[in-house]
């Protein structure tokens, strides 16, 4: 009785193992290196230091069109990419991206006056929902756009990068047009003169 016992426990352990799945997490897991994220993250980091001209390849829009655009990636380390962007002579806008748990990215708009202070309208954006891509990277409005410019709620942003063409994009949902700015990433150009806010930056 014994004997036929200990031999059907065998055969039961000898089947469970058998039935086991691979679950060697170095062949079923996503690495973190692997993420959308941090391939977009290096990819805009190499751009540090460098300076582009863009493109408005939308419909025109007061304020920009005719206008030069200008892309300088100021600031690069694990936790932060600061990228003025500047419009003609209007040196107000910096997009501030910033590093989150779980492979999320945040965009910010930070927005000054001349003299270095806040705007009114400022710090709006949101954070990523998932990794991404190496390529795109969206952001729909959070909740401090919406507490802060209400009408804005809806605003979902995106940025695509290759190795020729790195595109800021808009849509405002409920409206057909899609904002979009093109940067030559093949033609450097020079660095433009710091945003308003950032003339000490890295004193």
């Amino acid at each position: 009785m014994i004997k036929s016992f200990a031999l059907v426990l065998c055969l039961a352990l000898f089947t469970f193992c058998t039935n086991t799945p691979d679950t060697n997490p170095t062949e079923t897991a996503v690495t973190d290196e692997n993420a959308g994220s941090i391939q977009f993250w290096d990819q805009l980091s190499s751009l540090c230091g460098k300076s582009f001209e863009g493109e408005l390849v939308s419909d025109p829009v007061e304020g920009f069109a005719g206008k030069k655009l200008v892309m300088h990636v100021l600031s690069c380390d694990e936790e932060q990419i600061l990228v003025p962007f500047n419009v003609g002579d209007n040196l107000s806008r910096t997009w501030i991206f910033t590093s989150k748990e779980g492979n999320r990215i945040e965009l910010k708009h930070d927005h000054r006056m001349e003299d270095g202070s806040d705007d009114e309208v400022t710090m709006y954006g949101g954070t990523s929902t998932n990794a991404g891509t190496s390529n795109m990277q969206l952001f729909p409005a959070d909740q401090e756009t919406l507490d802060n410019i209400p009408y804005a709620f809806s605003n979902v942003w995106w940025v695509t990068l290759s190795d020729s063409v790195y595109s800021y994009n808009l849509r405002r949902i409920g409206r057909p047009s899609v904002f979009t700015i093109e940067f030559d990433l093949t033609n450097e150009i020079e660095t433009p003169e710091p945003s308003w806010g950032w003339e000490d930056f890295g004193e």
